[in-house]
């Protein structure tokens, strides 16, 4: 399968990126740090060990789906391979997809190594293993998923560099954009209510895919939440791909 060939050969093109491994020995000092800081924090040890190890594996994840992917498609463009590519019975969407499933697949490793890291330091701290920290761990990768979908819609039309500040920018809005919600509530009715509802409405929430303080805190979690939140991120990775595919269509490489 063509989607198929493209994702492998961008999966080992991934593991040789001396980033993604820079990036993967932070976020393993940052897990195993955590350690540390709650043995010279006074409280909960076991709840800042929870804390810091989900909060590295998120933003050491974030980095990674955004560095690596925003050079997914400048790449080939950059080096001409390109037009080799596209020479062949190969459709657009399909390299698309296939960039875009070749990096998900590394951050699946990535996310998984980061978690056994993870998993194994709260094992020796509290000799058990909760499977809500599995749960969280889970949708910090949905959320991955969903910004690796962004990142790859920048690179088809940017710059690495513009394309990792987009991305970055997307990332922040979609953890502050559930504050719209109260700015709708507290304005009156008129046109500017009317803009920030559409803005609240577009823009996404990807504190839907952060479970982060409930699991830390051990509050509980209504089981509707996860499968609301699992389809919202599917739908929303599937509307940014297929607009990357529809931009990618009418690039002119001539």
């Amino acid at each position: 399968m063509k989607i198929g060939a493209i994702a492998g050969i961008t999966f080992k093109e991934a593991k040789r990126d001396r980033v993604l491994y820079l990036l993967f020995f932070f976020a393993a000092l940052g897990i195993v740090a955590s350690r540390v800081l709650a043995l010279l924090t006074v409280g909960d040890r076991t709840k800042i060990i929870k804390d810091v190890g989900l909060a590295s594996i998120s933003v050491f994840g974030v980095l990674m789906a955004i560095l690596i992917g925003t050079g997914l498609v400048y790449k080939e463009i950059d080096k001409k391979t390109i037009f080799t590519l596209l020479a062949k019975p190969l459709h657009r969407a399909e390299f698309i997809l296939g960039k875009f499933l070749g990096l998900v697949l590394t951050l699946f490793v990535m996310t998984a190594a980061m978690a056994a890291i993870f998993l194994v330091l709260v094992y020796v701290h509290t000799l058990k293993i909760e499977g809500a920290l599995l749960v969280a761990v889970a949708y910090l990768f949905v959320e991955l998923v969903l910004i690796t979908a962004v990142a790859v819609l920048f690179s088809s039309f940017s710059t690495p560099i513009l394309s990792s500040l987009f991305a970055l920018g997307f990332t922040l809005i979609g953890h502050l954009s559930w504050g719209l919600d109260l700015v709708v509530q507290k304005m009156t009715p008129g046109l500017g209510r009317t803009l920030v509802r559409v803005l609240a409405t577009v823009l996404p929430d990807l504190e839907n895919f952060n479970f982060k303080t409930e699991v830390v805190h051990g509050l509980p979690i209504p089981p509707g939440i996860y499968v609301s939140s699992l389809l919202y991120g599917l739908c929303y990775t599937a509307f940014i791909l297929a607009l990357a595919v529809l931009i990618f269509r009418r690039r002119d490489f001539v």
